[in-house]
Parts: structure tokens; C-alpha cells; sequence
């Protein structure tokens, strides 16, 4: 699975999507032009292969189209980041992870 189709829920602060009636999220602060990713909720009953990776990878393509950085405090997501150096542009100057 690649790229998943969002939803950026600004009154809950979370970006979310929908798969088989299950809610998936990424709870989320902002902070002057920074995306703090704070929660990633997955339902068990979703088991799609490379579901969470392909839906943290909508996520941080969906901040960088609007010109912001990440800062990464869930420990799934920090970890995605270090699997995946093309994002490392992304993080705020002296964030390193």
C-alpha cells in the first residue's frame, strides 16, 4: 500500500482516514509553521501490509505541500523518519532524531 487518502481535521487537530469503517489517526499541534505529530492511533482491525507507513507517508507529504516542518514526537513516527532519510529536510533546525 502506498500513498492513502487523508482528511486534515483541524477542529480535532489529527489527520485521519477511513478503512473498512475504522478511523485511523495522527493527533497534531501546530506551533509557528511546525506540525508537532503527537499520537499515531491505528485500529487493530486494520491489517493492511504497509498500511501505517503508506499513511504516515500521506501525512508528512501533505505538511511539506504546505511548506511546514515536523516535529516528530510519537516514537512510531520518529522511528518512520529514521527508516526514511528522504524526510530528514523536513525536521527544524537542531531537531535531530
Amino acid at each position: 500500500m502506498n500513498e492513502v487518502e487523508i482528511s486534515d481535521n483541524s477542529f480535532l487537530r489529527q489527520f485521519e482516514t477511513k478503512v473498512n469503517g475504522h478511523l485511523a489517526k495522527i493527533e497534531y499541534s501546530s506551533q509557528e509553521r511546525k506540525v508537532f505529530l503527537t499520537k499515531l492511533v491505528i485500529p487493530e482491525e486494520i491489517t493492511e501490509e504497509g498500511f501505517k507507513e503508506g499513511f504516515i507517508k500521506s501525512v508528512l507529504n501533505h505538511i511539506q505541500e504546505q511548506n511546514q516542518r515536523v516535529v516528530p514526537t510519537s516514537p512510531q513516527i520518529a522511528g518512520f523518519l529514521r527508516k526514511n532519510r528522504q524526510y530528514k529536510e523536513m525536521l527544524p533546525v537542531g531537531i535531530r532524531i
